[in-house]
Protein backbone atom coordinates (compact mmCIF):
# COMPACT_ATOMS: atom_id res chain seq x y z
CA UNK A 1 0.00 0.00 0.00
CA UNK A 2 1.71 3.16 -1.21
CA UNK A 3 1.52 6.06 1.21
CA UNK A 4 1.28 8.63 -1.56
CA UNK A 5 -1.72 6.85 -3.10
CA UNK A 6 -3.55 6.64 0.21
CA UNK A 7 -2.83 10.30 1.00
CA UNK A 8 -4.17 11.32 -2.42
CA UNK A 9 -7.29 9.28 -1.86
CA UNK A 10 -8.16 11.21 1.29
CA UNK A 11 -7.55 14.73 -0.03
CA UNK A 12 -10.51 17.12 -0.19
CA UNK A 13 -10.94 19.45 -3.13
CA UNK A 14 -11.36 23.13 -2.34
CA UNK A 15 -11.86 26.14 -4.57
CA UNK A 16 -8.12 26.94 -4.44
CA UNK A 17 -6.66 23.44 -4.45
CA UNK A 18 -6.56 20.27 -2.38
CA UNK A 19 -6.64 20.00 1.41
CA UNK A 20 -5.84 17.27 3.88
CA UNK A 21 -7.96 16.77 6.99
CA UNK A 22 -6.04 15.78 10.13
CA UNK A 23 -7.91 14.05 12.95
CA UNK A 24 -6.94 12.94 16.44
CA UNK A 25 -9.28 11.42 19.01
CA UNK A 26 -9.52 11.45 22.79
CA UNK A 27 -11.73 8.52 23.73
CA UNK A 28 -13.24 8.31 27.21
CA UNK A 29 -13.97 4.68 28.09
CA UNK A 30 -15.78 3.88 31.31
CA UNK A 31 -13.95 1.13 33.18
CA UNK A 32 -15.88 -2.05 33.98
CA UNK A 33 -15.65 -2.36 37.76
CA UNK A 34 -18.19 -2.74 40.53
CA UNK A 35 -16.94 0.32 42.42
CA UNK A 36 -15.76 3.80 41.45
CA UNK A 37 -12.14 4.85 41.02
CA UNK A 38 -11.67 6.33 44.49
CA UNK A 39 -14.72 5.17 46.45
CA UNK A 40 -16.80 2.08 47.09
CA UNK A 41 -19.98 3.49 45.52
CA UNK A 42 -21.71 1.40 42.86
CA UNK A 43 -21.05 2.00 39.16
CA UNK A 44 -24.33 0.39 38.06
CA UNK A 45 -25.99 2.24 35.18
CA UNK A 46 -29.33 3.88 35.86
CA UNK A 47 -31.05 4.06 39.23
CA UNK A 48 -32.58 7.03 40.96
CA UNK A 49 -30.55 10.28 40.77
CA UNK A 50 -27.85 10.49 43.46
CA UNK A 51 -28.50 6.91 44.60
CA UNK A 52 -24.93 5.72 43.87
CA UNK A 53 -23.00 8.43 45.68
CA UNK A 54 -20.56 8.14 48.57
CA UNK A 55 -19.30 10.98 50.77
CA UNK A 56 -16.08 10.90 48.71
CA UNK A 57 -18.00 11.38 45.44
CA UNK A 58 -19.93 14.27 46.95
CA UNK A 59 -16.66 15.88 48.15
CA UNK A 60 -17.69 16.13 51.76
CA UNK A 61 -15.02 17.74 54.02
CA UNK A 62 -12.37 15.36 55.32
CA UNK A 63 -13.12 12.59 52.81
CA UNK A 64 -10.02 11.00 51.27
CA UNK A 65 -9.76 9.04 47.98
CA UNK A 66 -8.58 5.40 48.00
CA UNK A 67 -7.46 3.83 44.72
CA UNK A 68 -9.57 0.95 43.41
CA UNK A 69 -7.01 -1.74 42.48
CA UNK A 70 -9.37 -3.35 39.94
CA UNK A 71 -9.49 -0.11 37.93
CA UNK A 72 -5.68 -0.11 37.82
CA UNK A 73 -5.66 -3.70 36.56
CA UNK A 74 -8.25 -2.86 33.90
CA UNK A 75 -6.17 0.08 32.66
CA UNK A 76 -3.06 -2.11 32.41
CA UNK A 77 -4.98 -4.82 30.52
CA UNK A 78 -6.26 -2.19 28.10
CA UNK A 79 -2.76 -0.83 27.58
CA UNK A 80 -1.48 -4.32 26.82
CA UNK A 81 -4.35 -4.82 24.37
CA UNK A 82 -3.29 -1.63 22.59
CA UNK A 83 0.31 -2.89 22.25
CA UNK A 84 1.33 -0.01 24.49
CA UNK A 85 4.07 0.58 27.03
CA UNK A 86 2.96 0.12 30.64
CA UNK A 87 4.55 2.69 32.91
CA UNK A 88 5.62 1.16 36.21
CA UNK A 89 5.56 4.64 37.78
CA UNK A 90 2.55 6.93 37.40
CA UNK A 91 1.06 9.87 39.28
CA UNK A 92 -2.48 11.11 39.91
CA UNK A 93 -2.89 14.88 39.54
CA UNK A 94 -5.53 17.43 40.30
CA UNK A 95 -6.97 19.08 37.19
CA UNK A 96 -8.57 22.27 38.43
CA UNK A 97 -11.69 23.71 36.82
CA UNK A 98 -15.18 24.65 37.94
CA UNK A 99 -18.32 22.97 36.71
CA UNK A 100 -21.63 22.50 38.58
CA UNK A 101 -21.46 18.70 38.47
CA UNK A 102 -17.82 18.53 39.67
CA UNK A 103 -18.23 18.70 43.46
CA UNK A 104 -14.52 19.01 44.37
CA UNK A 105 -13.86 21.86 41.98
CA UNK A 106 -11.14 19.64 40.46
CA UNK A 107 -10.88 16.29 38.74
CA UNK A 108 -8.39 13.62 39.80
CA UNK A 109 -6.63 12.69 36.56
CA UNK A 110 -3.09 12.00 35.28
CA UNK A 111 -0.89 14.44 33.42
CA UNK A 112 2.88 14.07 33.09
CA UNK A 113 3.07 10.48 34.29
CA UNK A 114 0.17 8.41 32.88
CA UNK A 115 -0.25 4.72 33.58
CA UNK A 116 0.05 3.75 29.88
CA UNK A 117 2.40 5.20 27.26
CA UNK A 118 2.66 4.88 23.50
CA UNK A 119 0.94 2.06 21.60
CA UNK A 120 -0.58 1.25 18.21
CA UNK A 121 -3.91 0.02 16.80
CA UNK A 122 -4.25 -1.67 13.40
CA UNK A 123 -7.43 -0.82 11.53
CA UNK A 124 -8.84 -2.58 8.46
CA UNK A 125 -11.33 -0.87 6.14
CA UNK A 126 -13.99 -2.64 4.07
CA UNK A 127 -12.15 -1.94 0.81
CA UNK A 128 -9.11 -3.86 2.06
CA UNK A 129 -7.08 -0.79 3.06
CA UNK A 130 -5.24 -1.14 6.36
CA UNK A 131 -3.61 1.58 8.41
CA UNK A 132 -2.13 2.06 11.87
CA UNK A 133 -3.11 4.63 14.45
CA UNK A 134 -0.57 5.59 17.08
CA UNK A 135 -1.70 5.77 20.69
CA UNK A 136 -0.15 8.70 22.53
CA UNK A 137 -1.17 7.65 26.05
CA UNK A 138 -3.88 6.19 28.24
CA UNK A 139 -4.52 7.75 31.60
CA UNK A 140 -7.05 7.13 34.35
CA UNK A 141 -9.36 9.83 35.66
CA UNK A 142 -12.66 10.17 37.46
CA UNK A 143 -15.84 11.12 35.63
CA UNK A 144 -17.92 14.18 36.51
CA UNK A 145 -21.61 14.08 37.41
CA UNK A 146 -24.44 15.04 35.09
CA UNK A 147 -26.25 18.37 34.88
CA UNK A 148 -29.98 18.08 34.12
CA UNK A 149 -31.31 21.20 32.43
CA UNK A 150 -34.80 19.99 31.50
CA UNK A 151 -36.30 19.23 34.91
CA UNK A 152 -37.33 22.76 35.90
CA UNK A 153 -37.60 26.06 33.99
CA UNK A 154 -35.64 27.94 36.66
CA UNK A 155 -33.07 25.47 37.98
CA UNK A 156 -30.40 23.04 36.84
CA UNK A 157 -30.34 19.77 38.78
CA UNK A 158 -27.23 17.67 39.36
CA UNK A 159 -27.06 13.86 39.41
CA UNK A 160 -23.81 12.56 40.94
CA UNK A 161 -24.35 8.86 40.17
CA UNK A 162 -21.64 9.08 37.52
CA UNK A 163 -19.33 11.25 39.62
CA UNK A 164 -16.12 9.38 40.44
CA UNK A 165 -16.67 6.54 37.97
CA UNK A 166 -13.32 5.46 36.51
CA UNK A 167 -12.57 6.57 32.98
CA UNK A 168 -9.71 5.60 30.70
CA UNK A 169 -8.84 8.49 28.40
CA UNK A 170 -7.22 6.99 25.32
CA UNK A 171 -5.46 9.68 23.30
CA UNK A 172 -4.54 8.93 19.69
CA UNK A 173 -1.88 10.60 17.62
CA UNK A 174 -3.16 12.79 14.73
CA UNK A 175 -2.91 9.85 12.31
CA UNK A 176 -6.47 9.83 10.94
CA UNK A 177 -7.21 11.41 7.57
CA UNK A 178 -10.94 11.01 6.97
CA UNK A 179 -14.28 10.56 8.70
CA UNK A 180 -14.29 6.96 7.47
CA UNK A 181 -10.92 6.27 9.09
CA UNK A 182 -12.01 7.96 12.33
CA UNK A 183 -15.17 5.87 12.72
CA UNK A 184 -13.34 2.69 11.71
CA UNK A 185 -10.68 3.40 14.35
CA UNK A 186 -13.28 4.01 17.07
CA UNK A 187 -15.13 0.82 16.08
CA UNK A 188 -11.88 -1.16 16.29
CA UNK A 189 -11.01 0.41 19.65
CA UNK A 190 -14.47 -0.44 21.00
CA UNK A 191 -14.06 -4.02 19.78
CA UNK A 192 -10.71 -4.37 21.58
CA UNK A 193 -12.16 -2.99 24.82
CA UNK A 194 -15.09 -5.41 24.64
CA UNK A 195 -12.80 -8.38 23.98
CA UNK A 196 -10.72 -7.38 26.99
CA UNK A 197 -13.79 -6.84 29.17
CA UNK A 198 -12.47 -3.45 30.31
CA UNK A 199 -15.32 -1.30 28.89
CA UNK A 200 -18.75 -2.34 27.60
CA UNK A 201 -18.54 0.20 24.76
CA UNK A 202 -22.21 1.19 25.04
CA UNK A 203 -22.09 4.60 23.39
CA UNK A 204 -25.83 5.17 23.80
CA UNK A 205 -25.39 4.93 27.59
CA UNK A 206 -22.37 7.24 27.54
CA UNK A 207 -19.84 4.63 28.65
CA UNK A 208 -17.81 5.32 25.50
CA UNK A 209 -17.49 8.93 24.32
CA UNK A 210 -15.06 10.70 22.05
CA UNK A 211 -13.65 14.20 21.71
CA UNK A 212 -12.60 14.64 18.07
CA UNK A 213 -9.84 17.10 17.13
CA UNK A 214 -10.10 18.31 13.53
CA UNK A 215 -7.78 20.55 11.52
CA UNK A 216 -6.97 21.00 7.84
CA UNK A 217 -3.79 21.79 5.95
CA UNK A 218 -2.31 21.84 2.48
CA UNK A 219 -0.58 18.49 1.76
CA UNK A 220 2.91 18.50 3.22
CA UNK A 221 2.44 21.66 5.30
CA UNK A 222 2.57 21.82 9.13
CA UNK A 223 -0.56 20.97 11.10
CA UNK A 224 -3.24 23.62 11.11
CA UNK A 225 -5.16 24.99 14.12
CA UNK A 226 -7.48 22.34 15.50
CA UNK A 227 -11.00 22.57 16.84
CA UNK A 228 -12.22 19.95 19.32
CA UNK A 229 -15.69 18.46 18.83
CA UNK A 230 -16.76 17.55 22.36
CA UNK A 231 -18.64 14.55 23.79
CA UNK A 232 -19.55 12.52 20.71
CA UNK A 233 -21.32 9.21 21.42
CA UNK A 234 -22.53 8.13 17.97
CA UNK A 235 -20.47 6.83 15.06
CA UNK A 236 -22.95 8.30 12.59
CA UNK A 237 -22.80 11.74 14.20
CA UNK A 238 -18.99 11.60 14.41
CA UNK A 239 -18.83 11.00 10.66
CA UNK A 240 -21.25 13.88 9.98
CA UNK A 241 -19.46 16.23 12.37
CA UNK A 242 -16.01 15.61 10.87
CA UNK A 243 -17.26 16.05 7.31
CA UNK A 244 -19.03 19.32 8.16
CA UNK A 245 -16.16 20.68 10.25
CA UNK A 246 -13.51 19.90 7.62
CA UNK A 247 -15.53 21.67 4.94
CA UNK A 248 -16.19 24.62 7.27
CA UNK A 249 -12.47 25.07 7.99
CA UNK A 250 -11.52 24.77 4.31
CA UNK A 251 -14.14 27.34 3.27
CA UNK A 252 -13.09 29.71 6.07
CA UNK A 253 -9.40 29.56 5.12
CA UNK A 254 -10.10 29.91 1.41
CA UNK A 255 -12.20 32.99 2.14
CA UNK A 256 -9.22 34.56 3.90
CA UNK A 257 -10.39 33.84 7.46
CA UNK A 258 -8.54 32.18 10.33
CA UNK A 259 -9.33 29.19 12.52
CA UNK A 260 -9.40 29.82 16.26
CA UNK A 261 -8.56 26.99 18.66
CA UNK A 262 -11.94 26.24 20.21
CA UNK A 263 -14.04 23.56 21.85
CA UNK A 264 -17.14 23.05 19.72
CA UNK A 265 -20.35 21.04 19.80
CA UNK A 266 -22.14 19.18 17.01
CA UNK A 267 -25.89 19.68 16.58
CA UNK A 268 -27.45 16.55 15.00
CA UNK A 269 -30.58 18.52 14.14
CA UNK A 270 -28.79 21.01 11.91
CA UNK A 271 -25.78 18.86 11.02
CA UNK A 272 -23.50 21.76 11.96
CA UNK A 273 -20.87 22.49 14.60
CA UNK A 274 -20.90 25.62 16.77
CA UNK A 275 -18.48 27.10 19.34
CA UNK A 276 -18.79 26.17 23.01
CA UNK A 277 -15.75 27.94 24.50
CA UNK A 278 -12.16 28.78 23.70
CA UNK A 279 -9.92 25.72 23.99
CA UNK A 280 -8.03 25.43 27.26
CA UNK A 281 -4.33 24.59 27.38
CA UNK A 282 -2.73 22.38 30.04
CA UNK A 283 -1.54 25.38 32.08
CA UNK A 284 -5.14 26.61 32.37
CA UNK A 285 -5.94 23.59 34.55
CA UNK A 286 -3.05 24.22 37.00
CA UNK A 287 -2.15 20.52 37.28
CA UNK A 288 -0.31 19.41 40.41
CA UNK A 289 0.16 15.97 42.05
CA UNK A 290 -2.78 15.06 44.26
CA UNK A 291 -1.48 15.35 47.85
CA UNK A 292 -3.90 12.66 49.06
CA UNK A 293 -2.60 9.98 46.69
CA UNK A 294 0.90 8.53 46.63
CA UNK A 295 2.56 7.80 43.27
CA UNK A 296 1.51 4.45 41.83
CA UNK A 297 4.35 1.95 41.58
CA UNK A 298 3.91 -1.35 39.76
CA UNK A 299 6.22 -4.34 39.38
CA UNK A 300 7.03 -5.92 36.03
CA UNK A 301 5.85 -9.24 37.48
CA UNK A 302 2.37 -7.79 38.04
CA UNK A 303 2.24 -6.56 34.45
CA UNK A 304 3.44 -9.90 33.05
CA UNK A 305 0.81 -11.77 35.07
CA UNK A 306 -1.94 -9.64 33.56
CA UNK A 307 -0.43 -10.04 30.09
CA UNK A 308 -0.42 -13.83 30.42
CA UNK A 309 -4.14 -13.75 31.21
CA UNK A 310 -5.22 -11.68 28.18
CA UNK A 311 -7.84 -13.20 25.87
CA UNK A 312 -7.36 -13.71 22.13
CA UNK A 313 -7.84 -10.24 20.63
CA UNK A 314 -9.48 -9.29 17.29
CA UNK A 315 -6.28 -9.16 15.19
CA UNK A 316 -5.07 -12.52 16.52
CA UNK A 317 -8.50 -14.08 16.04
CA UNK A 318 -8.76 -12.74 12.48
CA UNK A 319 -5.38 -14.22 11.57
CA UNK A 320 -6.37 -17.57 13.11
CA UNK A 321 -9.73 -17.67 11.30
CA UNK A 322 -7.95 -17.08 7.99
CA UNK A 323 -5.33 -19.73 8.80
CA UNK A 324 -7.49 -22.46 10.40
CA UNK A 325 -10.78 -22.01 8.57
CA UNK A 326 -9.48 -20.71 5.24
CA UNK A 327 -11.67 -17.59 5.46
CA UNK A 328 -11.05 -14.50 3.36
CA UNK A 329 -9.71 -11.40 5.11
CA UNK A 330 -13.10 -9.75 4.59
CA UNK A 331 -15.16 -12.61 6.09
CA UNK A 332 -12.78 -12.99 9.03
CA UNK A 333 -12.87 -9.22 9.64
CA UNK A 334 -16.68 -9.14 9.68
CA UNK A 335 -16.82 -11.97 12.22
CA UNK A 336 -14.15 -10.79 14.65
CA UNK A 337 -15.55 -7.24 14.84
CA UNK A 338 -17.81 -8.70 17.53
CA UNK A 339 -16.54 -11.29 19.99
CA UNK A 340 -20.06 -12.69 20.33
CA UNK A 341 -20.33 -13.11 16.54
CA UNK A 342 -16.91 -14.76 16.35
CA UNK A 343 -17.85 -17.17 19.14
CA UNK A 344 -21.17 -17.95 17.45
CA UNK A 345 -19.42 -18.72 14.16
CA UNK A 346 -16.87 -21.02 15.80
CA UNK A 347 -19.60 -23.07 17.44
CA UNK A 348 -21.45 -23.41 14.12
CA UNK A 349 -18.29 -24.19 12.12
CA UNK A 350 -17.02 -26.86 14.53
CA UNK A 351 -16.53 -29.99 12.42
CA UNK A 352 -18.32 -28.47 9.41
CA UNK A 353 -17.57 -26.71 6.12
CA UNK A 354 -16.30 -23.32 7.38
CA UNK A 355 -17.15 -21.50 4.14
CA UNK A 356 -20.73 -22.76 4.28
CA UNK A 357 -20.91 -21.75 7.96
CA UNK A 358 -19.60 -18.21 7.39
CA UNK A 359 -21.98 -17.70 4.46
CA UNK A 360 -24.97 -18.61 6.62
CA UNK A 361 -23.82 -16.64 9.66
CA UNK A 362 -22.86 -13.42 7.86
CA UNK A 363 -25.51 -13.76 5.17
CA UNK A 364 -28.88 -15.16 6.23
CA UNK A 365 -28.48 -14.80 10.01
CA UNK A 366 -26.93 -11.31 10.05
CA UNK A 367 -29.60 -10.20 7.56
CA UNK A 368 -32.37 -11.28 9.93
CA UNK A 369 -30.66 -9.75 12.97
CA UNK A 370 -30.19 -6.40 11.20
CA UNK A 371 -33.80 -6.40 10.00
CA UNK A 372 -35.14 -7.13 13.49
CA UNK A 373 -32.65 -4.87 15.28
CA UNK A 374 -31.21 -7.74 17.32
CA UNK A 375 -27.67 -8.50 18.46
CA UNK A 376 -26.06 -11.90 17.94
CA UNK A 377 -26.58 -12.69 21.63
CA UNK A 378 -30.35 -12.38 21.06
CA UNK A 379 -30.34 -14.57 17.94
CA UNK A 380 -33.64 -16.46 17.48
CA UNK A 381 -31.62 -19.34 15.97
CA UNK A 382 -29.18 -21.18 18.22
CA UNK A 383 -25.76 -22.32 17.06
CA UNK A 384 -26.85 -25.96 17.31
CA UNK A 385 -29.96 -25.32 15.17
CA UNK A 386 -28.02 -23.48 12.46
CA UNK A 387 -25.35 -26.17 12.55
CA UNK A 388 -28.03 -28.84 12.09
CA UNK A 389 -29.40 -26.95 9.07
CA UNK A 390 -25.93 -26.77 7.52
CA UNK A 391 -25.54 -30.53 8.10
CA UNK A 392 -28.70 -31.14 6.06
CA UNK A 393 -27.19 -29.14 3.19
CA UNK A 394 -23.81 -30.86 3.46
CA UNK A 395 -25.26 -34.40 3.38
CA UNK A 396 -27.51 -33.41 0.45
CA UNK A 397 -30.76 -33.98 2.38
CA UNK A 398 -31.90 -30.54 1.17
CA UNK A 399 -30.66 -28.05 -1.39
CA UNK A 400 -29.39 -24.60 -0.49
CA UNK A 401 -32.60 -23.13 -1.92
CA UNK A 402 -34.81 -25.32 0.26
CA UNK A 403 -32.53 -24.57 3.23
CA UNK A 404 -33.49 -20.90 2.99
CA UNK A 405 -37.15 -21.90 3.14
CA UNK A 406 -36.45 -24.10 6.17
CA UNK A 407 -34.54 -21.25 7.82
CA UNK A 408 -37.59 -18.97 7.51
CA UNK A 409 -39.76 -21.63 9.14
CA UNK A 410 -37.18 -22.04 11.93
CA UNK A 411 -37.41 -18.31 12.63
CA UNK A 412 -41.20 -18.45 12.84
CA UNK A 413 -41.65 -21.68 14.79
CA UNK A 414 -38.36 -22.45 16.53
CA UNK A 415 -38.62 -26.02 15.23
CA UNK A 416 -35.65 -28.30 14.62
CA UNK A 417 -34.64 -28.17 10.91
CA UNK A 418 -34.70 -31.96 10.50
CA UNK A 419 -38.24 -32.05 11.89
CA UNK A 420 -39.35 -29.32 9.47
CA UNK A 421 -37.86 -31.16 6.49
CA UNK A 422 -39.49 -34.47 7.48
CA UNK A 423 -42.95 -33.05 8.28
CA UNK A 424 -43.14 -30.98 5.09
CA UNK A 425 -41.56 -33.46 2.74
CA UNK A 426 -38.73 -31.20 1.71
CA UNK A 427 -36.07 -33.87 1.24
CA UNK A 428 -33.94 -33.37 -1.84
CA UNK A 429 -34.69 -35.63 -4.80
CA UNK A 430 -31.49 -37.55 -5.56
CA UNK A 431 -33.08 -40.43 -7.49
CA UNK A 432 -31.45 -39.96 -10.90
CA UNK A 433 -34.20 -41.92 -12.64
CA UNK A 434 -36.88 -39.56 -11.29
CA UNK A 435 -34.81 -36.50 -12.20
CA UNK A 436 -34.11 -37.93 -15.67
CA UNK A 437 -37.82 -38.36 -16.31
CA UNK A 438 -38.50 -34.71 -15.52
CA UNK A 439 -35.51 -33.60 -17.63
CA UNK A 440 -36.95 -35.52 -20.59
CA UNK A 441 -40.29 -33.76 -20.12
CA UNK A 442 -38.66 -30.31 -20.03
CA UNK A 443 -36.56 -31.02 -23.14
CA UNK A 444 -39.55 -32.34 -25.07
CA UNK A 445 -41.68 -29.33 -24.18
CA UNK A 446 -39.06 -26.75 -25.26
CA UNK A 447 -37.64 -27.57 -28.73
CA UNK A 448 -36.98 -23.89 -29.49
CA UNK A 449 -34.67 -23.52 -26.47
CA UNK A 450 -32.98 -26.81 -27.38
CA UNK A 451 -32.13 -25.36 -30.78
CA UNK A 452 -30.72 -22.20 -29.15
CA UNK A 453 -28.31 -24.32 -27.12
CA UNK A 454 -26.33 -25.10 -30.26
CA UNK A 455 -25.17 -21.47 -30.49
CA UNK A 456 -25.70 -20.40 -26.87
CA UNK A 457 -24.50 -23.17 -24.51
CA UNK A 458 -25.08 -20.98 -21.46
CA UNK A 459 -28.83 -21.32 -22.06
CA UNK A 460 -28.53 -24.57 -20.14
CA UNK A 461 -29.04 -22.51 -17.00
CA UNK A 462 -32.60 -21.88 -18.15
CA UNK A 463 -33.21 -25.64 -18.42
CA UNK A 464 -31.80 -26.18 -14.92
CA UNK A 465 -34.24 -23.57 -13.64
CA UNK A 466 -37.19 -25.28 -15.35
CA UNK A 467 -36.30 -28.66 -13.85
CA UNK A 468 -35.86 -27.14 -10.38
CA UNK A 469 -39.23 -25.42 -10.77
CA UNK A 470 -40.89 -28.69 -11.79
CA UNK A 471 -39.48 -30.41 -8.68
CA UNK A 472 -40.32 -27.44 -6.40
CA UNK A 473 -36.61 -26.97 -5.77
CA UNK A 474 -36.16 -30.47 -4.38
CA UNK A 475 -33.97 -31.90 -7.13
CA UNK A 476 -30.24 -32.07 -6.55
CA UNK A 477 -28.91 -29.17 -8.69
CA UNK A 478 -25.65 -30.97 -9.48
CA UNK A 479 -27.49 -34.09 -10.64
CA UNK A 480 -29.85 -31.96 -12.74
CA UNK A 481 -26.91 -30.21 -14.41
CA UNK A 482 -25.09 -33.45 -15.16
CA UNK A 483 -28.16 -35.18 -16.62
CA UNK A 484 -29.05 -32.16 -18.76
CA UNK A 485 -25.53 -31.91 -20.18
CA UNK A 486 -25.52 -35.62 -21.00
CA UNK A 487 -28.95 -35.49 -22.66
CA UNK A 488 -28.19 -32.32 -24.64
CA UNK A 489 -24.60 -33.33 -25.36
CA UNK A 490 -23.05 -30.22 -23.85
CA UNK A 491 -19.59 -30.47 -22.34
CA UNK A 492 -18.45 -28.93 -19.05
CA UNK A 493 -17.37 -25.27 -19.29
Amino acid sequence: MATATVAKKHLIAGATGEWEVVIGMEVHAQVISKAKLFSGASTEFGGEPNAHVSLVDAAMPGMLPVINAECIRQAIRTGLGLNAKINLYSVFDRKNYFYPDLPQGYQISQYKYPIVGEGVVRVDLKDGESFEVGIERLHLEQDAGKSLHDQDPNYTFVDLNRSGVALMEIVSKPDLRSAEQATAYLSKLRSILRYLGTCDGNMEQGSLRADVNVSVRRPGEPFGTRREIKNMNSLRFIRQAIEYEARYQIDTLEDGGTIEQETILFDPQTGKTHPMRSKEEAHDYRYFPDPDLLPLRLSQAEVEALKADLPELPDEKKDRFMREYGLSAYDAGVLVASKAAADYFEEVAQGRDAKLAVNWVTGELFGVLNKQGLSITDSPVSTSALGALIDLIANKTISNRIAKEVFEIMLETGQDPAQIVKERGLEQVTDTAAIEAIVDQVIAANPKQVEQLKTKPKTIGWFVGQVMKATQGKANPQAVNEILRAKLQIGEE
